[in-house]
This record gives structure tokens, sequence and C-alpha cells, in this order.
């Protein structure tokens, strides 16, 4: 008998959700299980479609809010058999040898790979707790002596050249408000903000950034334009804050994300640099 893909499309998971399905199948081969394998869940024109299909698809749709439950699996078996329906009528009305069946399967298989290898490779390379409470640690002598966490309510102005950074800065020295500037002459998406950024920690920017913004006073503009490699900046402190950093616990989800996030760009990164990657 033939095998039906394992891959739980993302349309199965979208269809669960608003419960399309309820009696269209009702008495068809789901109903008449006998003659199929042990660990077959239902056949359609002699596809099966496996019970271990069936839980990753169930799986799938407990990760977007479903509920386990005998009727999410059997909206999970209905889906699939719509899928296999839809499926197997596109192969007789030879739609599977398109080009444009070629190029969506093509990039299924490598979104698949790609989730995998990286799966993969996370598995062999696990953060560790031990990793977690180093991380922990640094970051609570990066604090300093006083052990608290500074943070810094920011607004900015980015421009192209020193001479529109100096001309905002002149403009602003006259008594304009910051925020009125920077609508009308940042480049930055948040200009429409009036240049707010919002509460940052100086290692959060770039350290060029980084050294103007630790030195301003609540209200203050920064006293000149700031070179940065997209263009020129000026900053202005909105306010300040310090905070008693959270325990291990606390900042454990947080800090594991962060080093599989880092461990993730890492090794991409390796492949990159290993690779002949060539844009038009």
């Amino acid at each position: 008998m033939k095998s039906f893909s394992p891959a739980f499309n993302p349309m199965i998971v979208r269809f669960l959700a608003i419960g399309l399905l309820t009696s269209v199948f009702a008495g068809s081969s789901i109903a008449q299980q006998s003659g199929l394998p042990i660990n077959a869940a239902a056949s359609v024109n002699g596809t099966i479609i496996t019970n271990d299909m069936v839980e990753q698809g169930i799986r799938a749709a407990i990760a977007q809010g479903q509920k386990e439950s005998p009727q999410l699996r059997g909206a999970v078996i209905e889906k699939f058999i719509e899928v296999l329906l839809l499926s197997q009528q596109a192969e007789k009305d030879g739609l599977a040898n398109s080009e444009r069946a070629n190029t969506q399967l093509a990039i299924i298989r490598q979104n698949y790979l790609a989730d995998l290898e990286l799966s993969t490779y996370m598995s062999q390379n696990p953060v560790t707790d031990a990793d977690v409470q180093a991380e922990y640690n640094r970051e609570l002598a990066s604090l300093g002596p006083q052990g608290m966490i500074v943070e810094y309510k920011v607004s900015d102005i980015a421009v192209a050249s020193e001479a529109d950074a100096q001309a905002a800065l002149a403009r602003i020295k006259k008594g304009e408000p910051f925020d009125k500037v920077a609508k009308s002459v940042s480049l930055a998406p948040n200009k429409v903000q009036g240049g707010a950024v919002g509460w940052i920690q100086p290692g959060q920017v770039a350290p060029q950034l980084a050294s103007v913004l630790v030195t301003l006073s609540k209200g203050q503009v920064s006293p000149s334009p700031i070179q940065m490699q997209q263009g020129w900046y000026l900053l202005k402190l909105e306010d300040k804050k310090s905070s008693k950093p959270p325990t291990f616990e606390q900042a454990k989800p947080a800090i594991r994300a962060g080093l599989v996030q880092r461990k993730q760009f890492d090794f991409l990164g390796k492949l990159a640099k290993d690779a002949k990657i060539i844009v038009q």
C-alpha cells in the first residue's frame, strides 16, 4: 500500500482551529477500519493514514490551543482524509507535476529539512543548566557593585548625514520639541511615535550609543550627533530607573531561550561561512 507523507501541512491546523468537517465522512472509511494495518488510523483509496501521523497532527493542534479529546482526534483524521481526497484528485488532474506544485513542494521540503537539521543539532548540542547558570552569573557580574539593573527610556532621531543631524540638533537647541523634530526629519520607522524607542538597557544597543546614553541626564539630548554604520543619531533620555535583578529561577527561561537562539545563530553563521553564496 502507498504511504501518505508524514508532513502535517499547516493548512490542516488552520482548518482544525475553525472546526470544519463534522459529519462529511460519517459512515465512510473511518468507520470501516477492518482489514487495515495495525498502525493505520484510516485509508483513502489504499493510501494509509497512520496513527503516528494522527498523533503528530494532534500535537500540532494542541500547540495552537486546541484541547486534547476524542473529538480532536476525529477532526484530525477527517482533515487528513480531506487532504488525501484533494491531493489524489490533483494527481488525476495532472497538477502534481506542474511547475507551481514542484516549486511549492521543494520549498516545503527545504523548510522541513532545515527545521529537522536545526532540531537535530540542538539535541546533540543542548543548552545545559550549567550554561544557563553561568550566563546568569555573568549578567549579574556585569551589573556592577550595586547589583541593580538600570534601564533607560529613550527617543532617537536617525538621519543620513552629519549635516542633517546638526541641523536637527540646532532646531532642538532653539526650543523645538524633540518629538516634533523626529517626526519631521527622522528616517527611522519610529518617527511616527516622535522617535520613541521605549525602555532599554545599555547592553541592548550598539556601544557607540550606549557610551553616550549612560552619560545623559533625564530630559537631556546627546550634545553632538553619533555616527553609526546606518547613519547619524541623536538620543534623548526621557527617563531612567533602577530595579533589582530577577532571581535565577525567574530569569532561567529567558536566559535559556537567549542561549538557544545564540547557539542556533552561531551554527547558521558557520554554515554560511563555509558555503559559497551568490546573490543576484
